[in-house]
């Protein structure tokens, strides 16, 4: 089996690890984008390097091997770019997907390159990092860090209500309230927030219900994660 086989075999085992991960989680980046992304900046990075090296005797031509591996990169952005979105209510996703597309053609230019040991650690570290990280930092870190950014939407009728009254007891179940955005209909009236829970077992389920029991508060809707 020749060199660059091998290289091509690794570079689409990495991509997908990779890919795997992300696969797992539902994302629109899948596994067969990670193995397309990382082989072809492998064998993009092969070839780079082979045409340099043809020329390397000749001191007329100067060849930079790993010029063509450079605009890897920077082209294969323009793909993580795609994949970042951003919701309704302005929370940005997709950026570690994102990332992850340009990691795939860093581990296939490095593998393209020879590095097969700093490949493998990589890998490695990157998959643990994106999967167990987060849950070590929200055990043991701050207590920010154990929280999220919840918008709610209220909806009560602005003739038999006190919308003050609803408000502060909203606060005491949730904190401060931010973002208050209100809109007087017909029929309701609707005000929406944001506000920072803690996280719990129960998630934002069990604020739910106790907001829900606020009396003048005829219906409600809870967005978070």
């Amino acid at each position: 089996m020749s060199e660059e086989l091998i290289k091509l075999l690794v570079a689409a085992v990495a991509g997908l690890v990779l890919g795997i991960e992300r696969e797992s989680k539902h994302k629109p980046l899948g596994l067969k984008t990670c193995v397309v992304i990382s082989v072809t900046s492998c064998l993009l990075t092969i070839i780079s390097i082979d045409t340099a090296m043809i020329h390397y005797d000749n001191p007329f031509i100067r060849s930079d091997p790993m010029r063509l591996s450079a605009q890897i990169v920077s082209g294969v952005g323009f793909l993580g770019a795609g994949v970042i979105l951003r919701r309704n209510n302005d929370v940005i996703s997709g950026l570690t997907t994102a990332a992850i597309v340009w990691t795939a053609s860093g581990i296939g230019i490095a593998t393209g390159a020879g590095y097969f040991k700093e490949v493998a650690a990589g890998v490695i570290i990157l998959v643990l990092s994106v999967r167990f990280l987060p849950y070590i930092v929200a055990k043991l870190g701050p207590s920010s860090l154990r929280e999220q950014e919840v918008n709610l939407t209220v909806y009560m009728d602005e003739n038999e209500v006190n919308m003050d009254f609803i408000l502060n007891e909203i606060s005491k179940i949730v904190g401060d309230l931010r973002n208050i955005k209100i809109n007087s209909r017909e029929e309701y009236l609707k005000v929406e927030l944001r506000c920072t829970l803690e996280e719990s077992e129960e998630g934002i389920i069990k604020y739910y219900y106790k907001i829900k029991e606020i009396e003048g508060i005829k219906g409600m809707e809870v967005q978070g994660r």
